[in-house]
């Protein structure tokens, strides 16, 4: 395939894929060379065992610091009965949810996207669901399996692919865009280029450069000089560069750390921002795994009421429904095994995994698990099939015993691959017919409130909604898909979910 038609540019590390006219590709034949070639489909694919080995180290190390940052939302907080989930619980628990869904991925649906614990998922369970509605610990987890049955059930059902399948091309374009404008922002948070600004005054903007508009703190610097190295790594297409990069940007983090003894940011404004780089005092040790099972399905509803969960649970489905669709999307294009239409071979499989992902995640008290952005850094660099994903699992398992000596790696030195992923996905905007407005507007509002609103599901939600009523002034009613109308719809509900509650008393 050529590089638009990928919807990137070329990967540094990917196996070359130019197809000749036969449709096999020009250094790998279409004969399986093993049992393990032909299952995972990896010569089919353009790719070889040693190039999905060393992406998925590379998608594991850039989304590693979800065992880091998923503890700090579940585990500090009290929930009504004053339990505690603990860090080093959570810590266990997410790696092994995460661990074992993206293997399971990787072996049924046979695509190299990882899973693990999603951030805003996990955000609404910590502050919405136990923080604001005084639900246990349990309680939460409990409507999160609920959650997750009912997104299998939509998925065995085929509805869930028919959603799918009913979005216009162009929209599918502007989630794939709007998802590497997104990762390419967190790339940019994570390294310390972006920053939050306390704004109680409403006098300043949300966001700035660096530390009071200056780019002046050494992580920030170790997270430029990897995003030079990444980008000579495409532009030079060195093979393995992305994960080269990360490995070189951790050796000059190290060495920074240990001449200037920098710390963590939480105690230091200029430090590093979660993991901080330096040999660990030890190698690991057995984890705690107790929390996993403590699941109440019930207890919800008779705390707050039918309606009450009821609407928290369709709360929970529909972020996840879309968030995980829209990055199914942006991966698949991303690595090119999406057909013209956008939609990937075998996408029931698929859904159906992910569904029970969000189930896993409730059972391991570790949130919703789903398909992760952040693979797209293993599919810069060559990952095409399911063996990819194990790799990438198989890293999630061990770091529950190894998570100190994964903690070397700073997010300062995986945060370059996103921002440069990011560019990549930028290729798939010519997808979009802009010289029509009723077409633009939708997609422009997919692709910037994905990053403005840090949410991919509320980047499908606008611009589902923006696609109707466009539609709709445009004259064009009788062309929207009688699924979007309800999803539409649906989107609107969603938004307006604290409203309504507010309304009903809940």
């Amino acid at each position: 395939m050529t590089e638009k038609q990928n919807g990137t540019t070329a990967s540094a590390g990917a196996a070359d894929t130019s197809e000749t006219p036969s449709g096999a590709t020009a250094t790998h034949p279409r004969t399986p060379r093993n049992g393990l070639d032909r299952f995972f489909h990896i010569t089919e694919r353009g790719s070889t065992v040693g190039t999905e080995v060393r992406a998925g180290v590379v998608t594991f190390f850039a989304m590693a610091y979800i065992i880091i940052l998923n503890p700090l939302i579940l585990g500090t907080g009290a929930d009504a009965d004053g339990t505690v989930l603990g860090v080093n619980r959570v810590a266990a628990a997410t790696a092994l949810v995460a661990g074992v869904m993206t293997i399971l991925f990787g072996v049924i649906a046979k695509y190299p996207f990882g899973i693990a614990a999603g951030l805003g998922l996990n955000t609404l369970v910590a502050v919405t669901l136990v923080g604001g509605h005084g639900l246990t610990w349990p309680e939460a987890m409990g409507l999160v399996v609920i959650e997750g049955v009912i997104i299998v059930l939509l998925a065995i059902s085929g509805f869930r692919q028919a959603v799918f399948t009913a979005i216009p091309q162009s929209m599918k374009a502007a989630m794939s865009v709007g998802i590497g404008a997104f990762i390419a922002m967190i790339g940019m948070v994570n390294g310390g280029l972006v920053t939050r600004v306390p704004d109680a005054a409403m006098t300043t903007v949300p966001v700035g450069l660096g530390v009071n508009g200056s780019i002046s703190t050494w992580p920030t610097v170790v997270f430029i000089l990897g995003l030079i190295l990444c980008a000579v790594a495409v532009i030079r297409n060195i093979p393995g560069g992305l994960f080269l990069a990360i490995v070189v940007t951790t050796v000059i983090a190290v060495i920074v750390e240990a001449v200037v003894g920098l710390g963590s940011s939480a105690e230091n404004p200029g430090g590093w921002g979660l993991a901080v780089p330096g040999m660990p005092d030890s190698l690991g040790g057995a984890p705690d795994l107790s929390i996993v099972g403590q699941v109440d399905l019930i207890g919800a509803f008779t705390r707050i009421g039918v309606l009450a969960t009821s609407l928290l649970v369709f709360t929970l489905l529909l972020a996840n429904f879309f968030d995980a669709m829209g990055t199914m999307t942006g991966l698949g294009k991303q690595a090119g095994l999406s057909d013209k239409d956008g939609n990937l071979p075998g996408m029931r499989n698929a859904l159906v995994i992910e569904g029970l992902g969000a189930a896993a995640g409730g059972l391991g008290s570790a949130s919703s698990a789903t398909v992760y952005a952040d693979s797209s850094a293993g599919i810069a660099d060559g990952a095409r099939t399911g063996l990819a994903n194990v790799v990438t699992g198989v890293l999630f398992l061990l770091a529950m015993f190894f998570t100190p000596l994964y903690e070397i790696v700073p997010i300062e030195a995986a945060a370059p691959v996103l921002v440069i992923v990011g560019a990549m996905m930028m290729a798939g905007v010519v997808d979009v017919d802009w010289t029509k407005f009723y077409i633009a507007l939708p997609a422009f509002l997919t692709i910037v409130a994905m990053p403005f609103t840090y949410s991919i599901a509320n980047g499908i939600g606008i611009g589902f909604i923006a696609f109707t009523v466009c539609y709709v002034i445009a004259g064009k009613a009788k062309d929207v898909h009688w699924i979007m109308w309800l999803v539409s719809l649906l989107f609107v509900v969603f938004f307006a979910i604290d409203p309504i509650t507010t309304a009903l008393g809940l």
